[in-house]
């Protein structure tokens, strides 16, 4: 396998020594209005990437372990460190630590498996990623959230991602950046074209479908993919735009939903069932399904619909009487 597989290209914003804020995008999402019933504690999220700043004050404590797959630091597995930044953005958005400082994910008490697939370069071998969604499934992890991708399609990858849905894991991949705005033209980038993976695609703070956003009928759903603050190298900040940022809005939400489903069902939902209530949690912002496929991810839509049909409910008594 020579072919090679990047980070999805992303555009540094700004970058800040410190912050205090609950990112636009996490609250864009509706993720707080969720955290009186779960932050995700109990949800392990893999993040295969280019590791991780492990002292990060809002990261330090998330992280339960990790494996390096690349040849940074002579390839020693034990350090999964962070040299480029994508890695440790991407961790920050899913489950940033709530702790009054600095930024907060979308699940501020769900765990991180730092999976670093990616070198110091943002590049990797296919065969790092394919051992990396191996470890997450030896693991347990129950989500795998990957802002990388490439041309071909490899069918050892393919097989890796179906083995990981076969054993309940939720795998999110950010649907790629070489879009044109376009929903007449397709462009595909692997692993989010796959049927088996959610493909997410971007869209702005205001709801504005991103032009850089890939298109094509494999798209689940979008999320918040530009100006995204979140964590980054060396304990800092920083602001960030591309499908990277909008895939792990959609991995932390995914932790959330785990356990509100776990309470509602009282039982652990399967794959399927889990992607279902994710889609059931999205709204339609008129774009064409290959720019938005199902909508944009909207963590409290059962409980606006629920209001709605009450208040339809008691206008049709009153009518009735």
């Amino acid at each position: 396998m020579e072919h090679l597989v990047r980070v999805i290209p992303f555009k540094l914003m700004n970058l800040a020594d410190g912050a205090k804020e609950i990112p636009k995008g996490v609250e864009l999402i509706q993720a707080p209005k969720i955290w009186k019933d779960t932050k995700g504690k109990g949800v392990t999220v893999a993040v295969l990437d280019t590791g991780c700043d492990i002292t990060h004050p809002d990261l330090s404590a998330r992280i339960i372990g990790g494996r390096n797959f690349t040849n940074d630091d002579k390839g020693n597995p034990d350090l999964f460190m962070d040299y480029n930044g994508h890695g440790t953005h991407v961790a920050g958005t899913i489950a940033a630590v709530e702790n009054n400082n600095g930024v907060i994910g979308v699940a501020p008490e769900a765990s991180l498996l730092i999976v670093k697939v990616l070198n110091k370069n943002g590049s990797g071998q296919y065969d790092w990623i394919i051992k990396g969604i191996h470890y997450a499934i030896e693991q347990k992890a129950d989500i795998i959230s990957m802002s990388l991708g490439g041309p071909k399609d490899v069918p050892e990858l393919h097989e890796a991602i179906k083995k990981a849905v076969y054993n309940n894991i939720l795998v999110v991949c950010a649907a790629g950046n070489e879009g044109d705005g376009d929903d007449a033209t397709d462009e595909f980038a692997f692993p989010g074209s796959y049927n088996e993976v959610i493909s997410v695609g971007a869209v702005d703070l205001k709801r504005r479908s991103s032009e850089f956003s890939n298109s094509h009928n494999e798209i689940d759903l979008v999320a918040p993919g530009e100006e995204i603050l979140s964590t980054f190298l060396n304990g800092k900040y920083a602001t960030l735009s591309g499908t990277s940022m909008a895939a792990p809005h959609v991995s932390g939400a995914l932790a959330l939903i785990n356990n509100l489903s776990l309470q509602y069902f009282e039982r652990k939902l399967s794959e399927p069932e889990l992607f279902a209530q994710l889609i059931r949690r999205t709204i339609p912002l008129g774009y064409s399904p290959k720019l938005e496929g199902n909508g944009l991810i909207y963590l409290t839509v059962p409980e606006h619909l629920a209001t709605i049909i009450e208040q339809e409910f008691k206008a049709f008594i009153l009518n009735s009487i």
